[in-house]
């Protein structure tokens, strides 16, 4: 079946979609982890829901689709359009908004807390926390909700991190910084004086001191964002920015809503983001 990744930059401009960590666990991993022994075959790009599965097995329907109609997991060697059943969670994602949707259905159906780093007694978590070893959440943090964190990153002093939001390995989140249900890989630092919200941060991201996302219109709709020349409805009300692989921000960037910036970009001080910016490197 072929598949076109393109509507996914810039992050699926250095991974394929299937190898992207959704709360730093790969979405092939994922989908393994719920088809189990099921005998389906999974659409690479697709985020299965269990009962979604569970539904389907007992249909005698050979292929789950999403709401587009797009083949999820079927029977057999091949989708059959004429033997179908509907998805109510699942979905193909297509656009980098997806995999915040995906992070976020992930992180909120947690049931219990795995702590294996250090929390100051002086931080305070309310909800879910999954702790990588060697992390330290340092003084002064408030964690809301539920949330990721992996192996060997510092956290804090003094920030505010809510929402579902995951953060990878080696990631700095620090001095009254607010981290706002996000999705951010390994080895991104966001030192300093930030607000992220309702964003995607690729690997090795710095973002310099004051960086700001906005991700609220002031009429409330949906935001839009620009897919291949031409604005796509993003279904959300509240989206920040998307930020490829390796990108660095001048202190005091701002970021309008649902842009993105392609691997290895970077602004000057105090810039104001208005439009995609496109990589500066071909051939990543």
């Amino acid at each position: 079946m072929p598949l076109d990744s393109t509507a996914a930059w810039p992050l699926s401009s250095t991974r394929k979609i299937e190898d992207f960590p959704i709360a730093n666990i790969p979405l092939a991993e994922h989908q393994q982890r719920i088809i189990g022994k099921a005998e389906v075959t999974v659409h690479p790009h697709a985020w299965i829901d269990t009962a979604d599965l569970a539904d389907f097995l007992m249909t005698g329907k050979t292929t789950l689709v999403d709401a587009a109609g797009a083949p999820l997991l079927w029977s057999g060697l091949e989708p059959d359009a004429d033997s179908t059943h509907p998805a109510r969670t699942s979905f193909i994602i297509r656009y980098p908004w997806d995999f915040l949707r995906a992070n976020e259905l992930y992180i909120s159906a947690l049931s219990s807390a795995a702590i294996h780093g250090m929390v100051h007694p002086s931080a305070v978590v309310e909800g879910l926390l999954h702790l990588g070893a060697g992390t330290r959440i340092l003084p002064g943090v408030f964690i809301e909700g539920n949330v990721v964190i992996g192996e060997n990153c510092k956290i804090g002093p003094n920030c505010y991190i809510r929402g579902n939001t995951s953060i990878g390995d080696g990631c700095h989140i620090g001095q009254s910084v607010e981290i706002k249900n996000c999705l951010i890989l390994s080895n991104t630092n966001v030192g300093h004086l930030s607000y992220i919200g309702d964003s995607v941060l690729g690997e090795g991201v710095n973002l310099g001191a004051g960086t700001t996302t906005s991700n609220l219109r002031h009429d409330g709709k949906n935001h839009r964002s620009m897919v291949g020349g031409s604005l796509v409805d993003t279904g959300r009300r509240k989206f920040g920015s998307v930020i490829g692989d390796h990108v660095h921000t001048g202190i005091n960037t701002s970021i309008y809503p649902g842009r993105k910036l392609g691997p290895r970009t970077s602004t000057r001080p105090a810039e104001v983001v208005q439009h995609d910016l496109q990589s500066q490197i071909s051939n990543l």
